[in-house]
């Protein structure tokens, strides 16, 4: 392929995929207005009015904030690609690192650093503006700031020897090298799951015991059942942060913990506890995280194999607005490339996996369904939309493609029936 032609494919499909986010955001839009004046009949006798019209307002709100974030993003991307910004940065380091490794490891670092400080606005705004218009930030500036270095520290501890490492086998291991960057990788995504919740996580929030003792009786009780084993049960104090309240596990083998926001137990009853993290069991017993990590690694390692060949090729850089060096590596710029334009070629695949992370949402909903009352975790679901102003009436394109839930109604149509 000629770079001219890489060219025109990317520009294609990169107004392809604003047009096509475009139109699906305008569709979300209409649809949640056209439907703002009443509560859907299935949910009329417990959602309030009030409510299903904030959920609405919140739902427009962060599209549209949605499409600003893509026109930022789409210039950026334009701007480092194609009007010749990363070719710019990467002369602008050439003098102090010289050719090879460490000038390709300053070009990701610094590449990290100006997209990360170029988001900070419109993540303040998201923050502090959207959320606290809506009555869900409970952050200070203080702690948005501490988070901001923490997550920057740890980061650059996880991922400069992690960069190193991958960099190193890029250049130094052979026409193979994406294979062995795959084995590494994939053993790094391993070891994250394992220590992420014993290690990084307490650094940004606490994690106490559940003391609740008649709904760790209960709790105990349906792992009992469904034979799930757990180091423990721990309360997170996801209120500092935000009034949005969740349920997870995470973690494998013996590191498995269940963590309960605290502002989830302060709204749901025990027994709608206990049907949500049914739920969260059925897709670790129908084991959906062994799926979606298969899944993950085996398309890690597809996109390296593509990367392999693309690294390769000039055109793949000169189509993009970069001169690549002849005698010298450009392993780093070759990665910062690939993470920037792989969405775009991606976006129209989305609905492939919103398809199997829907069906897993499914069969872990019919699992609990069958380990507690059905009625319970529509009432629990209810009271999470609710609380969480998720829209009752999305459009189902739209959420075709981002969401990886079903809609709300279609979701407790589904419970209702597998507990009728």
């Amino acid at each position: 392929m000629s770079s001219f032609g890489f060219s025109v494919l990317f520009v294609v499909f990169f107004v392809l995929t604003m047009v096509l986010r475009t139109w699906l955001a305008a569709r979300h839009i209409r649809h949640i207005a056209r439907h703002r004046a009443s509560v859907p009949a299935e949910f009329a006798p417990k959602v309030p009015l009030a409510a299903h019209q904030k959920a609405a307002d919140y739902t427009v709100a962060k599209t549209r904030l949605g499409l600003v974030g893509m026109l930022w993003g789409g210039a950026v991307l334009i701007g480092f690609t194609l009007l010749g910004g990363l070719q710019l940065l990467s002369l602008a380091l050439l003098p102090l690192t010289g050719p090879g490794l460490w000038h390709q490891m300053a070009l990701v670092v610094a590449f990290g650093v100006i997209s990360s400080l170029l988001d900070l606005p419109l993540d303040w705004y998201r923050q502090f503006v959207l959320e606290q218009r809506f009555g869900f930030n409970k952050m200070t500036p203080g702690l948005w700031f501490s988070d901001l270095v923490k997550s920057t520290i740890v980061g650059a501890i996880i991922g400069l020897p992690l960069l190193w490492v991958v960099l190193t086998l890029m250049d130094k291991s052979g026409e193979l090298w994406w294979f062995y960057t795959w084995l590494v990788w994939s053993g790094f995504q391993l070891l994250m799951i394992a220590i992420y919740p014993s290690v990084i996580a307490p650094m940004f929030n606490k994690f106490s015991p559940l003391e609740d003792a008649s709904l760790k009786q209960r709790i105990e009780g349906l792992m009992a059942r469904v034979g799930f084993a757990s180091r423990g049960l721990f309360v997170m104090d996801g209120s500092k942060r935000s009034a949005h309240g969740n349920a997870y596990f995470s973690g494998f083998g013996r590191a498995k913990r269940i963590v309960f926001f605290d502002t989830l137990l302060s709204r749901l009853e025990p027994q709608e506890i206990e049907a949500v993290l049914a739920h969260e069991l059925g897709h670790f017993k129908l084991r959906h995280i062994v799926k979606r990590v298969a899944v993950m690694f085996a398309m890690s390692l597809a996109f390296l194999a593509l990367l392999g060949y693309l690294k390769g090729q000039a055109w793949f850089y000169t189509g993009l607005g970069v001169l690549p060096f002849m005698n010298a590596s450009n392993d780093g710029m070759a990665l910062i490339l690939f993470v920037l334009v792989l969405p775009v070629f991606t976006f129209p695949l989305a609905p492939l996996s919103s398809i199997t992370s829907r069906k897993h949402e499914f069969e872990a909903d019919a699992f609990a369904a069958q380990h507690t009352e059905s009625r319970h975790l529509v009432s629990a679901l209810v009271k999470m939309y609710e609380d969480n102003a998720s829209t009752l009436t999305p459009d189902p394109l739209h959420s075709a493609f981002y969401d990886s839930h079903p809609p709300a109604s279609v979701r407790v149509k589904h419970l209702t029936m597998a507990g009728a």
